[in-house]
């Protein structure tokens, strides 16, 4: 693996930065995980934009668009990959040990790996933690993740491979990597933004395609909807068919069904929608 660190690529083994990077010493970072399908990055104008957006909510300094284009390119035809995980980290960068930042920069790591397709449906559990609907981090994509390992690990330990969160109000919110959408008597619904949850490329792409509302909805809503699926960048539309022990109907639902198919469809005809 050929890894892009501040400015030029280095083979894996010597790709390093400062012990005393802002993003490992507090969590000072954010990052974006981009698609990558034979070589094309999937909506990176969109990742780029958020990953601006959640910049300016930590207040660094607005990542270089060209720059992080540069280091995408250069790290995909370093690592050719049928199917990749593309994840891009911009942090303080180095600083003093403690909260405030230094005055040595930023830094910007892009890194490629290969994945395999993900299974059309999935098991999900619900988890007692919840998310800060009016955190400071509400909605931004940082690298203060840890909260959502112990739920993953959680999940992974009740044989499922996400783990969902209320808000503080005991609203449904988010997963620890993916949104979520519940069908109720034929229309597709998934929590707005100020739930608290992270405004997925993926989320917005499929409400925009079909046609989901954004609704404030309860934690029960999982044990009473017709359908449930979930959304992020490597899931693309993916079907639950368990949640907390429940299994649905046998197959997947016939609105998922449509929506995983208008997915691949308008994701095929658009790389970056």
């Amino acid at each position: 693996m050929r890894i892009w660190v501040n400015g030029a690529l280095r083979d894996a083994g010597d790709a390093r930065l400062s012990v005393l990077d802002h993003g490992l010493t507090v969590g000072d970072g954010i990052f974006e995980t981009v698609r990558t399908s034979e070589g094309r990055p999937f909506a990176l104008t969109r990742h780029l934009d958020r990953l601006t957006r959640s910049a300016q909510g930590l207040g660094l300094p607005d990542p270089d668009h060209d720059e992080v284009r540069h280091a995408v390119g250069a790290v995909i035809d370093a690592n050719p990959v049928a199917l990749g995980r593309l994840r891009i980290t911009y942090t303080g960068g180095l600083s003093p040990l403690g909260s405030d930042r230094g005055e040595n920069g930023t830094s910007l790591v892009v890194a490629l790996d290969g994945v395999s397709r993900r299974p059309d449906s999935t098991a999900v559990i619900t988890v007692p933690w919840t998310r800060n609907e009016r955190g400071a981090l509400a909605g931004m994509k940082t690298t203060s993740y840890a909260e959502n390992v112990v739920a993953l690990a959680r999940a992974r330990a009740a044989g499922a491979s996400e783990a969902l969160f209320a808000n503080t109000a005991d609203r449904l919110c988010e997963g620890t990597g993916s949104n979520v959408f519940v069908v109720l008597g034929g229309r597709i619904h998934t929590p707005p933004v100020a739930s608290g949850c992270l405004a997925g490329i993926t989320r917005a792409l499929t409400v925009e395609w079909t046609g989901a509302e954004e609704t404030d909805l309860p934690m029960d809503v999982l044990a009473e909807a017709d359908e449930v699926f979930l959304t992020s960048t490597l899931r693309d539309v993916q079907a639950v068919h368990r949640v907390d022990g429940r299994e649905s109907a046998p197959g997947i639902g016939p609105v998922t069904a449509k929506a995983m198919r208008i997915f691949a469809e308008r994701s095929g005809d658009d790389l970056d929608p």
